[in-house]
């Protein structure tokens, strides 16, 4: 065969390979690989924090399954799961004489050898159900958010006659717009990463205002439900800034968008306070944080601005709480938040614990979400992956470079 037939069969062999073979559409795309994270809790079956050995387990099945992001849950209903000076630390002692050292400081340890990075997982604005938190003995009530009927999100041992219609959170919140709680919980920001350098990130969760069901979009609608920020603080900060009294204004629509949002600035202002006191301490440290699954109730109803977050640098990726049985409105809430500009910024967390024993289905939202190609995909939780070798395989076989 002479050069020249050589030279066009060579043509013809590569005109082929590009355009027969399959090419994954979303991974030429986006240029990256799609990261995958397991948030673990303190309450996990696994007990990850309470032993050397369970952390090894958590590094190895991240290793086997191609995780690269460990969001490990160490500040819960204002309880300390590191070693803090700053609130209760009674969880800490119990695992720190479990284990014989400081086990958050293991897992760092273990993980930098191995490729996963760790984030610290805080818990902000909820102390569940804890009426004895540090930071309620330090402040007193007052520093709860109420909604404008002066109930805390938790409802008392006896419901009242609203409680018939509405389903409020079962657990107490803080209130943002408390100059007092905002320290409080940048002090607790800066000690983790001040105690923990080695952390590769800060993930900031329940950064909201409360939700209730049925929810309502926007105070202008409160007449028919219930909303919060009606405490003495924050609503004597929104009288200050604008004149108004919340509780007295004229109901117009100008008055509940000032009010809505004063109420985001504050959640917001919480989110920036904590990344300007952090980021001198570690530039190189990735700031992420926990949104609702929906543009309207995330801006309206918990009052998270995460676009604002984003664009302002705030954080640096955020996770939408994804979770739900029903694939297509997963699809349908994951696709309307992955922004232009920002969706690679967006990582969608998807609820395993709701499809335990359905694999199936889980492994069908994983190829959705592969196909919309976001930053990242984070599941809800480590204890659903930790037992399931078929979904290690999966998650392998689909994600691991």
């Amino acid at each position: 065969m002479s050069k020249k037939n050589i030279f066009f069969v060579v043509l013809i062999s590569l005109w082929c390979s590009f355009t027969l073979c399959p090419i994954n559409v979303s991974d030429a795309a986006s240029g990256e690989k799609i990261r995958i994270g397991a948030w673990v809790t303190v309450f996990s079956r696994q007990k990850v924090l309470h032993s050397k050995e369970n952390i090894d387990r958590l590094i190895d099945t991240c290793k086997k399954s191609g995780i690269d992001d460990i969001y490990i849950q160490i500040y819960r209903a204002d309880k300390a799961y590191y070693d803090s000076a700053l609130t209760d630390r009674t969880a800490y002692e119990k695992i720190l004489s479990e284990t014989g050292e400081d086990p958050l400081a293991y897992l760092i340890r273990a993980a930098k050898s191995s490729g996963p990075k760790v984030h610290a997982w805080i818990n902000l604005l909820s102390v569940a159900q804890n009426k004895n938190a540090n930071v309620l003995k330090k402040f007193g009530k007052d520093i709860l958010t109420i909604d404008q009927h002066g109930r805390p999100s938790m409802p008392e041992d006896k419901k009242d006659d609203l409680d018939k219609y509405y389903v409020r959170e079962n657990q107490l919140f803080l209130e943002p717009g408390d100059r007092k709680i905002r320290e409080y919980l940048t002090g607790i920001a800066g000690e983790i990463v001040t105690r923990y350098p080695g952390l590769s990130g800060l993930h900031l969760d329940y950064v909201r205002y409360p939700a209730v069901v049925p929810f309502v979009p926007g105070s202008r609608f409160t007449s028919h439900g219930i909303s919060y920020g009606y405490g003495g603080s924050n609503a004597a900060g929104f009288k200050n800034a604008t004149g108004l009294d919340v509780k007295t204004m004229e109901h117009s629509r100008e008055n509940f968008k000032r009010w809505d949002e004063w109420r985001r600035d504050q959640v917001t202002g919480l989110v920036r306070d904590i990344s300007e006191r952090v980021r001198p301490l570690r530039p190189s440290l990735e700031i992420s944080g926990t949104i609702v699954p929906s543009v309207e109730r995330t801006y309206l109803t918990t009052l998270q601005d995460w676009t604002e977050w984003l664009r302002s640098g705030y954080v640096d990726h955020i996770a939408v709480m994804n979770y739900t049985d029903d694939t297509r409105l997963m699809e349908l809430n994951s696709g309307s938040l992955l922004l232009p500009g920002l969706d690679k910024k967006v990582h969608i967390g998807i609820g395993a614990y709701l499809l335990n024993g359905n694999t199936e289905t889980l492994k069908a939202q994983l190829r959705s979400l592969k196909e919309l190609s976001p930053a990242g995909i984070v599941i809800f939780s480590y204890d659903d992956i930790a037992d399931n070798a078929d979904l290690q395989r999966f998650l392998s076989d689909n994600f691991k470079p």
